[in-house]
């Protein structure tokens, strides 16, 4: 009991991060340590888990499937993406430069994390680093509005953003967000609209089980390379995180509202100049702290346990 209320934190978790633009749930897994038993359990649904119900029946499918970690989690997912979202959605709207900071340390401290279990530093890793930031630097801009299309795009774009929520350092509500989704999704998922989130979980299911092969082979064949990736998906996502910052570049979604597509990055000082707002360096100096000091107090955490 005590490792299901564990694994139902970590997915609440999990569900909080991929509510904010800029951060993925992918990231809070690696934090929490359970990111390569989700990539791996992800990839065990599909005809194989069939030839494992003939032999072994439902029990040796339940084993085989890992339904005991996979179910605390995704009722974790649920239970924060009802509950925990409408905070989040809150913060952001009301406390935008502060959620941020917070998640600008949690993520930074993150690459940190990642990097430690690669050990020590090799030349040959400076181009997946690289290869990792200049993807998620760029993928953004590659993404059309969706927002005017039918139910094709919406499963298009629910396979996409779910595959983005797999990759620490890309963020699956960001890309939604490009692609003028994000409202439509959050609220038809707050208002339990069947029809939209059907549609949307069918196109979600398809990226993750073939993403998911995706990357477990690259793990498992590329471990070390994959991981240092990793880290160039984590650090590429840090601009969409910064506190301070006004918007360079934007196009209109279908409801009017603004989709950011650049940034002007700036100093507390700049920033209050710039936009008149008050910057709260304190307290975002203090948010990003706490963020390092909670992925290097579970990193520490994690490696005492084992």
């Amino acid at each position: 009991m005590k490792r299901i209320a564990k694994t139902v934190l970590k997915g609440m978790g999990m569900g909080a991060a991929d509510a904010v633009p800029g951060v993925s749930g992918g990231t809070i897994a690696l934090v929490v340590g359970i990111y390569e038993e989700l990539i791996e359990t992800i990839k065990r649904f599909g005809p194989g888990a069939l030839g494992v119900w003939r032999r072994q029946g439902l029990a040796g499918l339940a084993v085989y499937l890992n339904l005991r970690f996979l179910v605390p989690l995704v009722l974790g997912i649920g239970i924060s993406l009802v509950t925990i979202a409408h905070l989040v959605t809150w913060l952001m709207t009301h406390h935008e430069l502060l959620l941020n900071a917070f998640f600008f340390g949690l993520v930074l401290a993150s690459a940190w994390a990642v990097m430690r279990q690669v050990g020590h530093w090799r030349w040959r890793y400076l181009l997946p680093v690289l290869a990792g930031l200049s993807i998620a630097a760029l993928l953004p801009s590659l993404l059309p509005d969706m927002s005017r299309a039918g139910d094709a795009t919406l499963f298009v774009a629910g396979a996409i953003a779910i595959s983005a929520m797999l990759l620490p350092g890309v963020s699956g509500s960001f890309l939604l967000l490009v692609m003028g989704l994000y409202g439509t999704v959050m609220s038809g998922i707050k208002n339990f609209d069947v029809g939209l989130i059907a549609i949307f979980g069918a196109g979600c299911l398809l990226g993750l089980f073939t993403f998911s092969r995706l990357l477990s082979w690259l793990l498992r064949h590329y471990h070390a390379i994959t991981l240092m990736a990793i880290v160039g998906f984590i650090l590429g996502s840090l601009p969409q995180l910064w506190p301070w910052r006004q918007i360079a570049s934007y196009r209109l979604g279908a409801d009017g509202q603004q989709v950011a597509l650049a940034y002007h990055y700036l100093m507390p000082a700049d920033y209050t100049a710039v936009t008149g707002q008050p910057s709260q360096w304190l307290l975002a100096a203090v948010l990003i702290i706490i963020g390092i000091v909670v992925v290097m107090c579970l990193g520490e955490r994690r490696k005492t346990s084992s």
